[in-house]
């Protein structure tokens, strides 16, 4: 890559859209945790914004959304009861979101980056993406460098 010009992910192509898009918001990990667990400084603002979204379209997770909050549990039945309170949807992770969150992957090394694989957090901004989804979260930077065009909802 030449020098003095900025790196990023190169978003797909139309033939990794999936056709025809659907509206919705993809809720990340942070934002169920703080639900969850009740915490005392972001519960609130986070079910508010649950109830917005969830207001206007479908709040949608997927199997590594599922995976972040897992560890708090004993057992997946467990797990289950606490999700059954929420209104979610529960879609798999599009494979065309996998060559997105590859290419973010390949950003972050080009810049330094320690990690060896793709972070979570690619493959969930890659859905949001690919599905055309807004992402719900309280991370927002490291989804605003990789996805710039990602609709964020956010504090």
């Amino acid at each position: 890559m030449a020098s003095g010009v900025a790196r990023q992910v190169r978003e797909p192509d139309l033939r990794y859209l999936p056709l025809p898009a659907t509206a919705g918001t993809l809720v990340d990990s942070c934002i169920l945790i703080d639900v969850l667990a009740d915490d005392p400084k972001w519960a609130d603002w986070s079910l508010d914004q649950l109830d917005i979204c969830g207001q206007r379209a479908p709040l949608v997770i997927n199997p590594i959304i599922l995976a972040e909050v897992s560890p708090r549990y004993e057992r997946a039945s467990d797990l289950e009861t606490a999700l059954a309170a929420l209104p979610l949807v529960r879609e798999p992770l599009p494979w065309d979101a996998a060559f997105l969150a590859g290419q973010a992957f390949k950003v972050y090394r080009l810049s330094k980056g320690a990690k060896t694989s793709p972070m979570p957090d690619f493959y969930i901004g890659a859905h949001a993406i690919v599905r055309n989804l807004q992402l719900l979260t309280r991370d927002a930077a490291r989804y605003r460098s990789y996805f710039p065009r990602l609709k964020i909802v956010a504090p």
